[in-house]
């Protein structure tokens, strides 16, 4: 198989293996078509190295993005159809490239985002250095971004704000400014369990308000004034016992009403 390059290449690494994968394409399943095949990948490995190196320092191991780009390769050699008269270099580079760009979009982000964010979000950060080189000392605005690629100005927002958000900042990290080890986790809230109480108290006012004046009388006394029931009764002219059985049966009426409300 001939490795050397071709003036017809737009790659110094592109080796000549046009008449191979003529060859490729004739041969049927079997133990020949498989080293061939094989041959051809090893052929083209050096290439798709050297696009895995144009996305060194984003943050991956350039060995994980070796591997991405060899599966993007063989992804390539197994599609390409030599008929359409196309250079293979023309069909792998975008199907490597892509390959590991599709990476950083599934693997790199700390949390989920959805496909369309990370899309805007490079779509933006393309414009941003796009136009850094014709406005120089300052950054492009909103606007500035939409009309340049064509993005409505949320759009370019929303890409603004993903791309701050590539990686998650940990609770435990202290804060920017910070002197006493103030971190994001102490400025955090909590459930206000006094909101419960607030819920509570809505469902059941329109049922006490419909509770008889005595009845109404009795449990404001002992959960709003903090009666005991010997006095409640004292002030009523009724026996403690009667005022105990009043309490219990109107808690009751009213816990199974808005419970039934709530059904």
């Amino acid at each position: 198989m001939r490795t050397h390059a071709s003036a017809k290449h737009p790659h110094d690494d592109a080796p000549d293996t046009a008449e191979d994968f003529r060859r490729l394409a004739s041969l049927p399943p079997g133990q020949l078509r498989d080293t061939l095949r094989e041959q051809i990948i090893e052929a083209w490995l050096p290439m798709a190295n050297r696009l895995a190196g144009r996305f060194r320092n984003r943050g991956e191991n350039y060995d994980d993005l070796r591997q991405v780009a060899a599966m993007g390769l063989v992804k390539a050699v197994d599609r390409y159809d030599p008929e359409l008269g196309n250079a293979f270099e023309s069909y792998a580079v975008p199907t490597i490239t892509g390959e590991i760009k599709r990476h950083f979009r599934d693997h790199m982000w700390t949390l989920h985002v959805p496909r369309r964010v990370q899309d805007l979000r490079n779509r933006v950060r393309f414009a941003r250095q796009d136009l850094s080189q014709t406005i120089p000392g300052r950054q492009p605005t909103v606007a500035e971004v939409a009309e340049h690629a064509q993005m409505s100005e949320e759009d370019v927002r929303d890409g603004l704000e993903a791309l701050e958000s590539f990686t998650a900042l940990s609770l435990d990290a202290e804060l920017p400014g910070s002197e006493d080890g103030y971190s994001l986790s102490d400025a955090l809230g909590s459930a206000d369990p006094a909101l419960d109480i607030v819920i509570d108290r809505e469902a059941v006012k329109p049922r006490l308000e419909a509770l008889p004046e005595r009845e109404r009388a009795i449990l404001y006394m002992r959960f709003f004034a903090d009666m005991t029931q010997s006095r409640i009764a004292e002030q009523l002219g009724i026996s403690q016992m009667h005022v105990s059985r009043l309490i219990s049966r109107c808690c009751s009426r009213l816990r199974e009403q808005v419970l039934h409300d709530v059904g």
